[in-house]
C-alpha cells in the first residue's frame, strides 16, 4: 500500500518538472502505431529519451532495426532516434516502471454492437497498475468518451495502492494526428490537455509543453475527452451532409463538387467539407458512437450524430449501384466485369487502410460477381482487416495494357500517386467518387461521378 503523504506528494511533483524541464525524463509510449511513433518523433526531437513499448513483437523487431511501417515517419528518422541513443522498442510490459512518464496510445474500436470496446486501454492499464511507482505521469491518447479516464482508468491504476493525484498522476491529452498532411507534424500542432487534479495537470502542460507548439490546458480530464470527440463529430456530420447533397445533386444533374467549389470562395460562414465513398480513419467513422453510446447510458439520444453516421455508412453502397448503372449503359453487368478499385487508404497520399471505405466496396463488388483487382501504390499488398475476409491480392500497376483490359477502374482514393491523365486516356470506364479527375476531364466521355 501506499505510504505517500502530502509532503512526498510535493517532493514527487517537483522531482517530475524537475526532470521535465531539463529533459532528463524518460517518456514511455505504449502502442507504437501511427499516433505513438509521431509523438517519439516529437518528444525526441525535443532533446527526450523515449521507450516504445507494443505487443507485436515485428513491430518492435522493425523499429530496433532502423525499419519503419508507417510512411510519414521513414527509416532515416527511426535510425536517428537510435543513433542518438534517444529511443528503444521492447515488448516486455514489465518495463513500464522504466519511464517517468507513461502516454497510452492504443487503439479504441467499436464492438459489432457500436458500443466502445476499451479492452486495449484496460489491458493496458491492467499491466502499468503492475509496475505502477510513486512519481509516474500517466496519459491516455486515444480517443474516448468522456468520464474513461477518471472511471475506467483510474480504479484500475489504483488497484495496486496508490492513490491517483498524490502518488501518481493522470491527465488526458488526446492525439491529434493528421496524416498525408505535410503541414502539420505532432510537433505542430497544440495538444489539449486535462488533468485528474491540478499537480497532474501542471505536469501533463509542462510535458506537452516542451515537445508540442503549444497546449491548451482545460479544467478537467472529462472536457478534454468531450473536445476531442466534438472535433470529430463536426467532421461526421458535415461530411454527411455533403454526402446526402451529392446524391440528391446527381438525382436533378448537378454536379456537387462545382457547388461546394462555389460556396467557398464565400469568405465567412462556410467552410468546405468533401463527398466520398464513404468513411475511414481511425476516427470520424468509431468516436462519434462513442458519444452516441454515452448519451444512451443517461437517457439521451444523439439524433444528429445517429444520423450522419446512417448517411456515411450508406455511401460504398451507393457508390456500388452507381458503378451499376454505368457499366448498364455500355451493355455489362457487374457480375463478370473486370474492375479495378483505386486506392485501399482511407485518405489521399497515406498508407493507412484502418476503417478505409474500400474494403466495403471490395465485399460489395465481390458479392456481385466482379473480376475484381485493386492498385494502391501506398498499399502493395491487401492487408488482413478484423472485419472483412478478402483474398489475397496485390497492388496492380496501371500500365497502358491494364487499363484497357478493364471495364471500369473505380477511383475510392485520389492519390496524387495515380497518374490520371493516362487512366483516363485508356481506360473504357472511369467512376471518379473524389473528383479526381477534373484536370483531365475536359472532352472526355468515359468519366462518370459517382
Amino acid at each position: 500500500m501506499s505510504t505517500s503523504t502530502p509532503q512526498s506528494s510535493v517532493d514527487a511533483v517537483a522531482q517530475l518538472q524537475e526532470r521535465i524541464a531539463n529533459k532528463t525524463a524518460t517518456i514511455g509510449v505504449i502502442g507504437l502505431g501511427y499516433v505513438g511513433l509521431p509523438l517519439i518523433d516529437a518528444f525526441t526531437k525535443a532533446g527526450f529519451a523515449c521507450l516504445g513499448f507494443d505487443v507485436d513483437p515485428a513491430k518492435v523487431e522493425a523499429l530496433s532495426a532502423g525499419k519503419s511501417y508507417i510512411k510519414h515517419i521513414d527509416d532515416a528518422t527511426i535510425s536517428e532516434w537510435l543513433s542518438a541513443e534517444k529511443f528503444e522498442a521492447t515488448v516486455e510490459m514489465s518495463r513500464l516502471a522504466e519511464p517517468d512518464v507513461l502516454l497510452i496510445c492504443v487503439p479504441t474500436p467499436l464492438t459489432d454492437a457500436r458500443d466502445p470496446d476499451l479492452k486495449y486501454v484496460v489491458g493496458t492499464c491492467e499491466a502499468i497498475a503492475r509496475t505502477l511507482r510513486s512519481g509516474q505521469l500517466v496519459v491516455l491518447e486515444s480517443t474516448t468518451y468522456p468520464t474513461t479516464t477518471r472511471d475506467v482508468m483510474v480504479p484500475i491504476l489504483e488497484s495496486g495502492g496508490y492513490k491517483a493525484g498524490e502518488d501518481f498522476f493522470v491527465a488526458y491529452s488526446p492525439e491529434r494526428e493528421d496524416p498525408g498532411n505535410p503541414n502539420f507534424s505532432a510537433a505542430q500542432i497544440p495538444k489539449v490537455v486535462g488533468g485528474l487534479d491540478p499537480n497532474s495537470r501542471d505536469l501533463a502542460e509542462a510535458l506537452y509543453g516542451s515537445a508540442v507548439a503549444g497546449t491548451v490546458t482545460v479544467s478537467s480530464c472529462e472536457v478534454a475527452e468531450a473536445a476531442k470527440v466534438l472535433e470529430n463529430i463536426y467532421r461526421a456530420v458535415n461530411i454527411a451532409l455533403v454526402n446526402e447533397l451529392k446524391v440528391l445533386f446527381d438525382t436533378i444533374g448537378i454536379d456537387v463538387w462545382e457547388v461546394i467549389n462555389a460556396a467557398k470562395t464565400k469568405p465567412f460562414g462556410f467552410q468546405a467539407f468533401y463527398p466520398g465513398p464513404g468513411l475511414g480513419g481511425h476516427c470520424i467513422p468509431i468516436d462519434p458512437f462513442y458519444l452516441s453510446w454515452l448519451a444512451r447510458k443517461h437517457g439521451q439520444t444523439t439524433r444528429f450524430i445517429e444520423l450522419a453516421g446512417e448517411v456515411n455508412t450508406s455511401m460504398p453502397r451507393y457508390v456500388i449501384t452507381r458503378v451499376a448503372e454505368f457499366l448498364n449503359e455500355v451493355g455489362k453487368p457487374i457480375k463478370g466485369s473486370k474492375i479495378c478499385l483505386l486506392g485501399m487508404a482511407y485518405k489521399k497520399d497515406v498508407d493507412d487502410p484502418r476503417e478505409s471505405p474500400s474494403f466495403v466496396l471490395m465485399e460489395q463488388l465481390l458479392d456481385r460477381g466482379a473480376d475484381l483487382t485493386y492498385s494502391d501504390p501506398h498499399v502493395p499488398a491487401l492487408p488482413k482487416m478484423r472485419h472483412h475476409d478478402l483474398p489475397v491480392m496485390e497492388s496492380q500497376e496501371l500500365t497502358p495494357e491494364f487499363l484497357k483490359s478493364q471495364d471500369c477502374i473505380l477511383i475510392a482514393t485520389d492519390h496524387t500517386a495515380f497518374d490520371y491523365e493516362t487512366i483516363v486516356q485508356h481506360a473504357p470506364l472511369v467512376v471518379d467518387t473524389r473528383n479526381a479527375t477534373l484536370a483531365v476531364a475536359t472532352g472526355r466521355t468515359n468519366i462518370r461521378k459517382a
